[in-house]
Parts: C-alpha cells; structure tokens; sequence
C-alpha cells in the first residue's frame, strides 16, 4: 500500500467574546492571524512530495516518471484558490462573534506559540523528521497526561478523519492513473468502492500517522498550554471555524483529483508521447 506524508491537519482554536464595541473582524482578516493561510501554501508542494513519494515506493514507475507526474499533482492544487474557498465559507457560516472570538485567540501568545510549531510541522520536509523521532517520542510519551490527551484532540480537530478522507481522495487519483498505465479494465466507479473498502485499514495505518505528528508538533507546548488549546478547540466558536476550515480544504483537494487522475492517465498511457 501506498503512504504519504500526513496531508498536515488543520488545528484551530478560539476564545469567547469580550464585547469589544470594535467592528468584528472578516474572514480575511481571521485567517490572516492564524496558521492556516501559512499552511495552505503548502498544500500543493506536500502533495506533490507525498504523491512522488508514494510511486517511488510502488517501484511501477522510474523515479524520472514519478517525480514528473508529482509536478502534475502540484499543478491542479492551487493554494490561492483555497484560501478563497475559506474565506468565503468561513464568512458564510460563522457569525461576527465567532470571527471576534478566534481572531482573539490567535492574538495570544499562547496560540502564537501553538501556531509556530504547527506551520514548522507542515513543511514537506519536516515529514522525514516525523518518522524519524516517532518510535522514541512513542515511547517517551507512553502512559503520559499528553498521550492521554490524544483521543480529545483527534476528535476536536477531527484530524484521522480528515487525513482518512484525503488519503482515500489522493490513492483514487493515483489508482486511476495506475488503472490505464497497467490495462486495468477497472471504471472509475469500481476504483472507488475498492479504495473504500479498505477504509478500516487505512484509519489504522493513518491513525498512527496522526498520533506521531501529535507527538512532534506539540513536543514543545506544555501540558498547561495543550489544555488550553483542547478548550478552545472545543469551544463554540472553535469548534465552527475547525469544522468550516477542515470541510473547505477537504473540497479543495478532492475536487481535482478526477481531472488530475486523468491528466496523469493520459500521460501513462502507452499511447501517449509522454510515455515512450
């Protein structure tokens, strides 16, 4: 099976009202304050790395092949475009007092601090070192209040969830390239349902993931400063701007992998110039 670097989550909190008498501020503006517009930026180069990576490690394809389809994957995701996509869900759906609330709390320094090492952690390269230290921070962090808090934060920011669904989303894209490069007489229809059947696997193996990135990301937030972060995170105004955030990111990268899937069948394809 194939694996890719986490697509990193999006982990968001936010603080409730203060009543200031100040026009709240828009979308733009929250999501200018928080990690999220730095971290999309990155979107579309840990896709690619994790798409390239994930080839390679196939072993179906040279490595020239599959660093050139992972240039294709790079190109249909357009970080631009998904900041629009959030901003405009975000001033749909959460209201001026949830807009104040999280702008508050990416002014703290708490959550400065938090979204420094998140933005750090959504580096393509910063994958590598997730690997590397995830088998001694494990064992460091066995039995500890911070591996107990896991289960609250997995659900709060809904992060095996949304890795489970883009990792399905990327491997359908790949499987329908691999489809026509391997005469594969599988429909789209049928790619899907097989991937998805292996959803309980993938939860596993990527539930994993998760908990290791968990590990490094927050490595240097102490205890205190998790709960806090857990709270908001949990609080009405968190709760809504995670969900919106996640859920638009989540129909940003899906909806190309169609059109990238074919664009890369095309270029497998035997017929096709690019593959002689």
């Amino acid at each position: 099976m194939m694996r890719f670097p986490l697509i990193k989550p999006l982990l968001v909190t936010a603080l409730l009202m203060t009543g200031t008498a100040q026009a709240a501020p828009d979308a733009r503006e929250v999501l200018a304050v928080s990690p999220v517009d730095d971290i999309v930026a990155r979107y579309p180069a840990m896709m690619s790395q994790g798409i390239r990576e994930g080839l390679k490690q196939n072993g179906q394809l040279p490595p020239m092949m599959a660093n050139t389809i992972g240039n294709i994957v790079s190109s249909g995701f357009n970080s631009v475009d998904i900041e629009k996509q959030i901003v405009n869900d975000l001033q749909t759906s959460l209201t001026d007092s949830q807009l104040q609330a999280v702008h508050d709390w990416y002014e703290t320094p708490v959550a400065k601090k938090i979204s420094a090492a998140e933005i750090a952690a959504s580096e393509p390269s910063a994958w590598q070192e997730i690997q590397a230290s995830a088998a001694e921070l494990n064992s460091q962090y066995k039995g500890t209040r911070r591996a107990d808090m896991f289960d609250r934060f997995d659900r709060a920011a809904r992060a095996t969830e949304s890795a489970v669904d883009t990792t399905i989303a990327v491997q359908l894209g790949l499987a329908t390239a691999m489809a026509a490069f391997s005469s594969d007489s599988a429909n789209y229809e049928q790619l899907r349902q097989r991937i998805e059947s292996q959803r309980s696997m993938l939860r596993g193996v990527v539930g994993q993931q998760v908990y290791d990135s968990y590990l490094y990301t927050y490595q240097n937030i102490g205890a205190q400063e998790m709960g806090l972060y857990l709270e908001f995170l949990e609080s009405p105004a968190g709760s809504a701007f995670s969900k919106v955030v996640t859920n638009s990111i989540q129909q940003a990268i899906t909806e190309p992998v169609e059109s990238i899937g074919k664009q890369m069948s095309r270029f497998l394809s035997p017929e096709s110039p690019g593959s002689q």
